[in-house]
C-alpha cells in the first residue's frame, strides 16, 4: 500500500501508520484526527459564508494579497483570508495610518490629511477599526472617495452591525472587509493584538499619527523597524506628551503634517535598543 492509498483511506489511521507512513508525531496525528471530526461542521459553514457572500481566499491563490506575503513572508502569512467586498482593492497600492486608540486633536487632524492625500494619490488606506486614529483614517477615506480595508479583530461573521453601517460603500466597491480568524469568533484582546501585523503587513507604506511607549502601535513600529520596514511618524510638538519622538529616535522617519520627511530627525538618541 502506497502514502496516497493510506492517505485515502481514512483520516482513522492507527498512531504507528502515521510515523511510519508520514513521519507524523502524536500531536500532528491528534490535530488531523480532530481536523476529521469538524469536516461536516466546516463544510457548512463554508456554504453559508458562500451563500451570504463571502469569500474564503487560500495563501495558494493568485487572488490573495501579494502585499501582505510580500511583507509577513509565506511562513508566517495567514493560511486562508475571509473577505467580503471589492477583492481587487487587495492588489492595489496601500498605507495604514496607526496610532493610539485616545489620540489627540492634532493626531486625528494628522490622519485625516494623510487619508485625504492617499485618497488623492488612489491609494486604499487600511484600517484596523479600532478607535481613534484607525477609525479617523476609515472615515477620511470614505469622505475623500478614496478605498479602504477594514481588517478586524474578529471572526467575519460577528461584524454584522459594521455590515449594516458600511453597506454602501462596499456594494460601490470602496470598501472591503477582512479577517483571518476563524468566522464566527468574538472580538477579543488577544485577537486585537494579533490583527495588528496583519494591519502593517497589508500596507505598502505605514505612517504613525501618535503612540505610546506600550501596546499595539509601540510593539508593531518595533517589530516592523526589526525587519527593516520604513514608517513614517508624525514629529511631535515639544508640549506634547507622546513616544513620536521616541520612535524617530529608534530609526523610524519624521514626517510633518503633509507626510513629508523631515531631514535630521532620525537616530538622535543611540542608547535606545529595539530590543
Amino acid at each position: 500500500m502506497n502514502k496516497k492509498s493510506v492517505w485515502k483511506s481514512s483520516f482513522s489511521f492507527p498512531k504507528e501508520t502515521g510515523r511510519i507512513f508520514f513521519l507524523m508525531n502524536d500531536k500532528e496525528i491528534e490535530d488531523l484526527t480532530s481536523a476529521k471530526s469538524e469536516i461536516a461542521n466546516n463544510s457548512f459553514l463554508a456554504e453559508s459564508l458562500f451563500n451570504q457572500g463571502y469569500e474564503v481566499i487560500p495563501i495558494i491563490s493568485p487572488e490573495y494579497s501579494k502585499t501582505l506575503k510580500e511583507n509577513l513572508k509565506t511562513q508566517y502569512s495567514p493560511a486562508v483570508i475571509y473577505i467580503k467586498g471589492n477583492k481587487q482593492i487587495l492588489s492595489e497600492k496601500s498605507i495604514a495610518i496607526v496610532g493610539s486608540r485616545s489620540a489627540s486633536d492634532i493626531s486625528l487632524e494628522f490622519t485625516d490629511n494623510i487619508a485625504r492625500l492617499a485618497s488623492l494619490d488612489y491609494k486604499v488606506v487600511v484600517s484596523g477599526f479600532a478607535k481613534g486614529i484607525d477609525k479617523q483614517a476609515l472615515d477620511s477615506a470614505i469622505k475623500y472617495k478614496g478605498q479602504s480595508i477594514i481588517v478586524l479583530p474578529q471572526g467575519i461573521l460577528t461584524f454584522g452591525t459594521g455590515f449594516k453601517t458600511y453597506y454602501r460603500q462596499i456594494v460601490d466597491g470602496d470598501v472591503i472587509v477582512l479577517s483571518t480568524f476563524f468566522p464566527k469568533a468574538p472580538w477579543s484582546t488577544g485577537l486585537a493584538m494579533a490583527r495588528n501585523p496583519i494591519i502593517y503587513g497589508l500596507a505598502n507604506e505605514i505612517y504613525v499619527a501618535e503612540s505610546s511607549d506600550s501596546g499595539g502601535t509601540w510593539s508593531g513600529v518595533k517589530d516592523g523597524l526589526r525587519k527593516n520596514r520604513i514608517i513614517y511618524v508624525r514629529k511631535p510638538d515639544a508640549n506634547e506628551n507622546n513616544a513620536n519622538q521616541l520612535l524617530i529616535d529608534l530609526g523610524a522617519k519624521a514626517v510633518d503634517f503633509a507626510g513629508n520627511i523631515i531631514q535630521g530627525t532620525i537616530g538622535e538618541n543611540k542608547e535606545l535598543t529595539l530590543f
